[in-house]
């Protein structure tokens, strides 16, 4: 029987946005589960979307949610730590590597098993690796390894790990925007690292063409664009795009490091942590490019005009995403 109702968790996010929007274009019913009814409206305007107001990280709201759903989608990650992992409240519960990256997958599988819900797709992250020194990583690594662990029990389960994702409503790509707005010359941390980003669009296809592919069950993709670049060439892909003339300045390893310090320790939203800086250390690509059961990416040059759009939509979707809201 081909798959009507979905739940997609995280589903008022950047990524989610795009993956609700190409879902709905699609026929299919799906639930969006919101703190706030607010951090999701823009997708009540979808044919077939309902926004649900609740605690995904409480297990009998989950059970509810998933409830009568044919697959359930987990898109949840946060960047930065905002809380101890073994707090046990709702702010900890939404602010740790542990509990975002290992506890709610691990909820997920268990109420996907209680209601049964047969299929499960779940987003990790390229680099994911339970011996990296980012604690990021390793959350990310520990939780798709829960995931994937399910499949031996039966439930049909599909991982994705994209690299750093651009589009419009990102926080990558439009944080440089902003920032090469505000002085002439750009100091840079870890202006080597490499990475291979992939848009929006590409990856909520994967998503959405993997639901009911049998040939995806078990299986872990990693999700990159065409071409690898250093966080140096795409500040300045990003400033060309602009229009401005800018002074890319790299920070040597250990000037990185003081830099990654400093800004961890300023109040508000977080630009750049240590434990960003030891993830940039390892390459962020995917040598074997994109999965060709999900078509050819996107380039970045292609669509990277959508940084041009300075109006209150991308402002918002940047202020939103740097709140991890």
């Amino acid at each position: 029987m081909p798959m009507q109702t979905l739940c997609v968790l995280g589903g008022g996010g950047f990524i989610g946005h795009h993956l609700v929007s190409l879902l709905a274009a699609r026929g299919y019913r799906v639930r969006v589960p919101a703190r706030r009814r607010e951090d999701a409206k823009a997708l009540l305007v979808l044919p077939g979307v309902e926004v649900i107001e609740t605690d995904i990280h409480d297990e009998t709201c989950l059970r509810e949610l998933l409830g009568g759903v044919d697959a359930a989608v987990n898109l949840v990650g946060i960047l930065h730590e905002t809380a101890r992992g073994d707090a046990d409240t709702p702010k900890a519960r939404r602010g740790s590597f542990r509990q975002a990256h290992v506890e709610l997958p691990r909820k997920v599988v268990a109420a996907c098993r209680e209601c049964g819900v047969p299929r499960l797709l779940h987003m990790s992250a390229l680099g994911a690796d339970p011996t990296s020194a980012s604690a990021y990583q390793r959350s990310k690594a520990e939780g798709e390894a829960v995931v994937l662990g399910a499949a031996q029990a039966g439930l049909a389960v599909t991982v994705f790990r994209p690299s750093v994702v651009f589009g419009p409503g990102d926080s990558f790509l439009a944080l440089f925007a902003d920032l090469l707005k505000l002085a002439p010359v750009v100091p840079l941390a870890g202006a080597h690292a490499r990475f291979q980003p992939v848009y929006v669009g590409d990856v909520a296809r994967a998503f959405a063409d993997a639901l009911e592919r049998p040939e995806t069950f078990g299986q872990a993709y990693n999700l990159c664009g065409p071409r690898v670049y250093s966080l140096a060439e795409l500040v300045r892909l990003t400033a060309q795009t602009l229009g401005m003339t800018r002074l890319v300045l790299p920070l040597g390893d250990g000037a990185s490091y003081l830099f990654a310090r400093v800004m961890e320790l300023k109040p508000g939203a977080k630009i750049m942590t240590r434990d960003n800086y030891h993830a940039m250390r390892t390459d962020n690509v995917c040598p074997q490019g994109f999965p060709a059961l999900f078509g050819a990416p996107t380039p970045l040059e292609s669509v990277i005009g959508y940084l041009r759009e300075d109006d209150p939509r991308r402002q918002y979707c940047a202020f939103r995403a740097r709140a991890g809201r």
